[in-house]
C-alpha cells in the first residue's frame, strides 16, 4: 500500500512539475518578471518536499545519494537566483533612499547578471527552472525507493530547527566515511584499513568523524572506538601506543574473543613518519581483524598514510553558503518581509568565504535581530577589517577565520573608537568541559557590540561560539582591547621592517 501510494504522489508531482515547466518555458508571451519568480517559489518548495523527506530517512545506496546530491544543488542555486534577484530589486529602490546606505552594499553589487533586460532575466530564471525540470526528471522513481528506507529519529518540524541542530550539506562526504567503517574487508596480514580525512582548520573535519562515530551501525559494528587529538609530529604531543590514547568515545558491552577497534586520530600537521611506523605497527598487533583508522589533519601529506583514497573536504559552494546562513539568520522568517536584511545578509555571506565557523559566530551576533542600520555596521566592520589586518601583517595574513595571526577589528559602537584584538583561540571539548560555568562567561557579542554595558581592559576571554551539534565545542578567543594609537604606531614598526 505505502509502495503504491508512493508511486500515485510521484506521478502527481511529475506531472505538476512538467505542467510548471511547460508554462514558463513555451509560453508565446512571457510571464512578468515576478509571475516568473513566484513560478521558481512554488517549484522550489515541491523540490523541498522531496529533499526534505530525503534528509529523514537512512540511504545507502550511493546512486540514490548521487542523485539526491545533485537535486540539493538545484535547490540551492534556485534559492539563491530567487533571494539575488529580491535583493537586486530592493536595491535599486532604495538608491534613492536617504535612510539606506548602499556603498556598504559594494559586495552584494557585484552579484550581478550578464544584462539589465528584462529578456535576460527571464533567461536567467528559465535556465535555473531548466536545470531543476533535469534534476527531479527521475524523482518518480527515487520517491518510490525511498519509502523503503528506513526513517531516522523524529527529527524538528521546521527547517530552520534542523539546521541549526544537524549537520549541514555533508551527505557524501558521511556517506563515503560509512562505507569505509562499514565495508567488510578480507584480512591482510592483520593491516588495518586508514582513511586519511584532510581539510583547512575549523571546517568541519570533528564534526563529521564525530557524527560518524555516534551512528549506532558504527557501534554494532566496532566494540571499541578511541581518539587521539592534537598529536603526530616530533614537536608536538606524540603518540606511540594505543595505550596513549585521549578519550574512549565507545565501549561495547559484548564479550569474545576478537574485538574490532576503530581508532581516530587528529593531526594539526603533517604525522612523522618514523611515529606513524611505530604506531601503525602497535595496532596491527593489537587490534583484531576489520579494524579501522581514520587520520584528519589540514595537511594534504598524511595521504600517503591511507589505503585508500583520501577524503577531501572542501568549502561549500556559494549557493550551498548562503541557504545555510540564510535558514540560520532568517530562521522561520520569510526573507521577502525583509528585503533589506536579506540584501546585507547577502554581502555579509560574500565576506565570509564559505567559513562554516565565521557563519556560526556570525549568526550569534546577528539572529533574531532584523534591523537593517544594526547588521550594516557589522558588515562595514568585517570589510573594515579585511582591509586593516593585511595592512598590519602584510603578506603573511591570510584569512580572518583561520587563526594564524592575531586580527584587529573595530568594535562595532558609534561612541568607541577601540579595537578588539584577538591575540590566541583554543577549543574545549564537552567531555572536559562538565563545568562550563568555571570558564569564559562573556561573549564576543558583548565586547563587539558593547551589551551588558561590558568595558573590558587588559587581556581576558570570551567565548566566540558554542556548538548545538556534536562534538559540542565551545571555541574561545583570547583579547585585548586596543587603542587607535597603538594600531596606528604598530603599522609604522611593520613598514619600517618590511623595507
Amino acid at each position: 500500500m505505502a509502495m503504491f501510494l508512493s508511486s500515485i504522489f510521484s506521478e502527481l508531482t511529475s506531472r505538476s512539475i512538467s505542467f510548471l515547466i511547460d508554462k514558463c518555458t513555451r509560453s508565446t508571451s512571457p510571464p512578468a518578471v515576478e509571475e516568473t519568480l513566484s513560478n521558481l517559489q512554488r517549484f522550489l518548495l515541491r523540490v523541498q518536499v522531496i529533499v526534505e523527506e530525503a534528509d529523514e530517512r537512512h540511504i545507502s545506496n550511493q546512486a540514490m545519494l548521487r542523485q539526491l546530491s545533485q537535486l540539493r544543488k538545484e535547490m540551492y542555486r534556485g534559492y539563491h537566483t530567487l533571494d539575488t534577484f529580491r535583493c537586486r530589486g530592493a536595491h535599486e529602490e532604495n538608491q534613492v533612499s536617504p535612510s539606506f546606505t548602499p556603498s556598504i552594499f559594494s559586495p552584494v553589487k557585484r552579484i550581478r547578471f550578464s544584462s539589465d533586460g528584462s529578456s535576460s532575466k527571464h533567461d536567467q530564471i528559465r535556465q535555473v527552472l531548466g536545470c531543476l525540470e533535469a534534476a527531479v526528471r527521475d524523482m518518480s522513481e527515487l520517491v518510490v525507493f525511498l519509502s523503503g528506507c528506513p526513517r531516522r529519529c523524529r527529527q524538528p518540524y521546521s527547517m530552520y530547527l534542523i539546521v541549526d541542530h544537524c549537520m549541514f550539506g555533508r551527505q557524501m562526504e558521511m556517506a563515503r566515511i560509512m562505507e569505509f567503517l562499514l565495508q567488510e574487508e578480507v584480512p591482510t596480514h592483520g593491516n588495518p584499513g586508514v582513511l586519511p580525512i584532510i581539510g583547512r582548520g575549523k571546517i568541519g573535519k570533528s564534526t563529521l568523524i564525530e557524527h560518524a562515530c555516534n551512528d549506532e551501525r558504527v557501534h554494532d559494528h566496532f566494540s571499541l572506538i578511541m581518539c587521539f587529538r592534537q598529536c603526530g609530529t616530533r614537536d608536538e604531543r606524540t603518540v606511540e601506543a594505543l595505550s596513549d590514547c585521549d578519550v574512549i568515545k565507545h565501549r561495547s558491552r559484548a564479550t569474545g574473543e576478537e574485538k574490532r577497534v576503530l581508532v581516530i586520530i587528529e593531526v594539526v600537521g603533517d604525522m612523522d613518519e618514523d611515529i606513524w611506523r611505530k604506531f601503525y605497527s602497535d595496532c596491527k598487533h593489537q587490534v583484531a581483524g576489520g579494524s579501522k583508522i581514520i587520520v584528519a589533519s589540514r595537511s594534504d601529506k598524511i595521504a600517503r598514510l591511507g589505503t585508500t583514497q583520501p577524503l577531501k573536504v572542501r568549502h561549500l559552494t556559494p549557493e550551498e553558503y548562503w541557504y545555510f546562513l540564510k535558514v540560520r539568520t532568517f530562521g522561520s522568517t520569510d526573507t521577502q518581509d525583509y528585503p533589506k536584511v536579506a540584501l546585507i545578509g547577502m554581502g555579509l555571506a560574500h565576506e565570509m568565504h564559505m567559513s562554516f565557523f565565521g557563519a556560526s559566530v556570525l549568526i550569534g551576533l546577528l539572529k533574531a535581530n532584523f534591523d537593517a542600520r544594526y547588521r550594516s555596521m557589522a558588515l562595514a566592520r568585517l570589510k573594515m577589517c579585511k582591509r586593516v589586518n593585511p595592512l598590519l601583517y602584510g603578506e603573511k595574513w591570510v584569512d580572518f577565520w583561520q587563526g594564524i595571526e592575531p586580527i584587529n577589528i573595530r568594535r562595532v559602537n558609534k561612541t568607541s573608537s577601540e579595537y578588539l584584538m584577538i591575540v590566541y583561540d583554543y577549543e574545549t571539548g564537552f567531555v572536559q568541559d562538565t563545568a562550563q560555568n568555571e570558564g569564559p562567561q562573556m561573549s564576543i557579542r558583548d565586547v563587539l557590540f558593547g551589551s551588558n554595558n561590558v568595558r573590558p581592559r587588559g587581556r581576558f576571554e570570551v567565548v566566540a561560539w558554542r556548538s548545538h551539534i556534536p562534538p559540542h565545542y565551545s571555541y574561545v578567543w583570547g583579547c585585548e582591547v586596543r587603542r587607535p594609537q597603538r594600531m596606528a604606531s604598530r603599522r609604522k614598526r611593520i613598514q619600517q621592517i618590511q623595507r
